[in-house]
């Protein structure tokens, strides 16, 4: 009896410890769990946020890689040259209202380009669905408002320059979206681009002397470069014919040519200009007065502009292919830049041959922006 009452206690004691044990083996492995998954989480959570800061960073640059495409920003340093020639055909120095004429440039310049992809964007999403609008990188709502706030902020700063600047900007920012929206596709539209271009460059000869007419003859020469490479640029994205491409070959030639002669001589300079400065003033070359413009370097600026352009031009024409006709194309719009200084330094003076040697400076710039960012 005493055997059977003590064995059952034995064997509750016995199932008691078991299960204490169990519990606590139990409890023990729950903890340990809990503690390697609180461990994990704990080292998971910087990985994590290291994870998601470089999500949002690639994000990031690819958002301004897209707007950089959208706004061809190695096409832009072809603008402030426009300007600063302007300004050399007055034969004036740059100053801070050539530099608002610059912004005023840059500014309607850009709103040109997001108009541009945002007019052309059903035919982009045939000819050219990597473009950022086909793609989906950039909305059309937001290229158009781009367009909206670029010439509004153009018109603003051509405003501050002045009058004078201002019923420039007006006409060329008009010029910008009537070739956009209407011109682009007719016969028309190489002609309106090469106005927009001409334009430029009297803007900032207004924002900086108060008058375009002298820079008339700078003008015409810059807008008939651009001329050329506006037609070729139409067989950019189709198999074309090898005569734009030669029209634009003839066209540097003559260009380069007439780059290279002596400006023709200003008015009298006892006549006053509207600011009551003589319009000979700084040295206009009068009759029978030696050139004073740098020959060697507006020379030399004008076979940089021939050869920045001819090669590319002549394997266009040989062979009209899409991808020869964008390159020649490309070229041409870096050419902008040294016939830009050659038309800057051929006005003469230590400020025109400084100001040309910097505005040649901006070619390498677009060079290496443009293997990055396609200037077409």
């Amino acid at each position: 009896m005493s055997d059977r009452r003590v064995s059952p206690e034995a064997d509750t004691s016995d199932g008691r410890a078991a299960a204490e044990a169990g519990v606590s083996d139990g409890w023990t492995a729950a903890e340990a769990g809990v503690s390697e998954g609180r461990a994990a989480a704990e080292a998971g959570t910087p990985g994590g946020s290291a994870g998601a800061v470089t999500g949002a960073s690639e994000r990031s640059r690819a958002r301004v890689r897209a707007w950089a495409e959208l706004l061809r920003l190695p096409a832009l340093f072809t603008v402030p040259g426009d300007a600063l020639a302007g300004a050399a055909a007055l034969t004036r120095r740059p100053d801070h209202r050539t530099l608002l004429a610059i912004g005023s440039s840059c500014c309607l310049y850009e709103a040109g380009m997001a108009l541009n992809d945002w007019a052309d964007r059903a035919e982009d999403a045939a000819d050219r669905p990597h473009r950022p609008l086909p793609s989906g990188r950039v909305s059309p709502a937001a290229a158009f408002t781009a367009a909206c706030a670029f010439t509004a902020a153009g018109l603003a700063l051509a405003a501050r320059a002045g009058r004078p600047a201002l019923t420039i900007a007006a006409p060329l920012a008009a010029t910008v979206w009537s070739y956009d929206l209407a011109l682009k596709h007719t016969p028309a539209g190489p002609f309106a681009m090469a106005a927009a271009r001409g334009l430029d460059l009297l803007l900032g000869a207004a924002a900086t002397g108060g008058r375009a007419r002298p820079a008339l003859p700078s003008a015409a020469l810059l807008a008939t470069h651009t001329l050329a490479v506006t037609t070729l640029s139409r067989q950019e994205t189709r198999e074309g014919t090898p005569t734009a491409a030669l029209a634009a070959l003839a066209t540097t030639g003559v260009l380069t040519w007439l780059v290279r002669r002596r400006p023709k001589l200003g008015p009298p300079p006892n006549r006053r200009s509207p600011d009551g400065q003589p319009h000979g003033h700084r040295g206009r070359p009068e009759p029978g007065s030696a050139p004073r413009s740098p020959a060697p370097l507006t020379a030399a600026l004008a076979t940089t502009y021939a050869t920045t352009t001819a090669r590319s031009y002549l394997h266009a024409s040989l062979n009209p292919s899409p991808l020869l006709t964008q390159r020649a194309v490309g070229a041409g719009i870096r050419g902008t830049i040294p016939l830009q200084a050659a038309l800057i330094a051929r006005s003469g003076g230590t400020a025109a041959t400084a100001t040309a040697l910097l505005t040649t400076a901006l070619t390498p710039v677009a060079r290496r922006l443009a293997r990055r960012v396609s200037i077409t």
